[in-house]
């Protein structure tokens, strides 16, 4: 039976979730390593990391300015099993690298742990299994504009 405390703990981990997201997508590498233990592993679809040094360096040096990242997850299955927790997430991604005129669409389920720490849910392990990848030239398409942060839409 589920909890109130249980659907708090879902409601903080889907918090946690979010953030990682935002910041990984905003490039704000702090607030991005902050969301794991140091200790955390990580696992992209056989793209592995021992440690959240070695995987917040890895992004930090992949994802640079100019590529606009989009992730989203939706459809959550949090399961609290006093101060560990497991969740899957089901994700959405995008990138876009103009100057290589390379736009990447793609799916992937998500299979994270959790542990409850003094500073709240932190990550202890993450990653993903694709489900498929969608890869453009935009070469191929001629009326596409690109604009990334700070530049005006209209």
């Amino acid at each position: 039976m589920t909890t109130l405390d249980d659907l708090i703990d879902a409601h903080d981990i889907s918090q946690l979730k979010y953030r990682y997201l935002r910041s990984l997508d905003t490039k704000d590498w702090d607030s991005f390593s902050d969301c794991f233990v140091p200790e955390a592993t990580g696992d992209y679809n056989g793209l592995v990391f021992a440690d959240r040094a070695a995987l917040v360096d890895y992004m930090r040096q992949n994802l640079p300015e100019g590529m606009l990242t989009l992730h989203q997850v939706h459809h959550p299955e949090i399961t609290v099993d006093g101060d560990t927790a497991v969740g899957r997430w089901y994700l959405q991604d995008r990138v876009v690298v103009e100057a290589f005129t390379f736009m990447l669409e793609g799916a992937s389920f998500y299979t994270d742990h959790y542990l409850r720490t003094p500073d709240g849910w932190k990550v202890t392990h993450t990653g993903y299994v694709r489900t498929h990848e969608i890869h453009y030239n935009l070469d191929d398409l001629p009326h596409l504009k690109v604009t990334g942060p700070g530049q005006h839409l209209h």
